[in-house]
């Protein structure tokens, strides 16, 4: 039987699909306006990619920003508790996620199972998300694509002082407007939300290993700004992004 997931976050839609504890595959669309149609077309689009239709589908468990708006799943759970279940199913060793979304940052305890024992989350400030990145990105005129690359190529990172995004960005247009060098900046936008998030890690006493998650983990300039905050290496695989959807498929196996 197939199991699938689905992850609406505020940016992207994400689905994944398990077989027999095997990931069959994964898809990533724009949410766009309506969280409901996102889910639809994901799922609908990722079954007829694989030859395969919604009654070969046995149970659906939906998760992310936009999670309650999924009304043919089986069942809604928050973010938090698929993105343990993902990281587990992808590397059972791991102890403790990071996942960077686009609208908040969460550091999640683990157990050897796969379960959260504890977390952090911020929730109420766009600092230390993927949306703060978006806004300084937009500032600098570069893509957001393009933030670590530019920012691995820093000589001196500049100092980002304030934490609320608003502020952030007056700070770095004001050395933009000094002639600071684009790298710099950019290095230092990463150290500031990396510093957000590593208040979060430390609540929650993650140690290694520890793997990050969430579209952000694309991002070499903030992996590696985050590392140098946290003292410790970060796995990242080249699901991560999916990683949200692949815990939700896990869980809609076990209902």
């Amino acid at each position: 039987m197939i199991y699938a997931g689905i992850d609406i976050g505020s940016i992207t839609a994400k689905a994944a699909l398990i077989k027999d504890n095997t990931l069959v595959d994964t898809l990533i669309i724009r949410t766009g306006y309506n969280h409901l149609d996102a889910g639809k077309a994901v799922l609908q689009t990722l079954l007829e990619k694989n030859n395969l239709t919604r009654n070969d589908v046995k149970a659906i468990v939906s998760t992310g920003y936009g999670r309650n708006s999924i009304d043919f799943a089986d069942k809604a759970l928050t973010e938090i508790i698929c993105h343990a279940a993902g990281a587990h199913f992808i590397s059972p060793g791991i102890r403790g996620v990071i996942d960077v979304g686009g609208q908040d940052s969460k550091a999640i305890l683990i157990n050897e199972n796969g379960q959260m024992d504890n977390f952090a989350m911020n929730d109420k400030c766009a600092a230390g998300t993927g949306r703060f990145l978006e806004v300084m990105a937009n500032a600098l005129d570069v893509q957001l694509d393009q933030l670590g690359e530019y920012s691995l190529k820093a000589d001196k990172p500049a100092k980002i002082s304030s934490i609320c995004t608003v502020f952030a960005e007056s700070e770095v247009i004001s050395m933009i407007a000094n002639q600071e060098k684009r790298e710099n900046i950019i290095a230092g936008i990463h150290d500031s939300a990396a510093a957000r998030v590593a208040i979060l890690a430390s609540k929650t006493h993650l140690a290694a290993p520890v793997m990050m998650t969430g579209g952000v983990a694309k991002n070499q300039g903030m992996r590696k700004a985050l590392e140098a905050r946290l003292g410790f290496d970060l796995i990242v695989g080249h699901l991560a992004q999916e990683n949200g959807a692949i815990g939700a498929a896990v869980l809609a196996s076990r209902l």
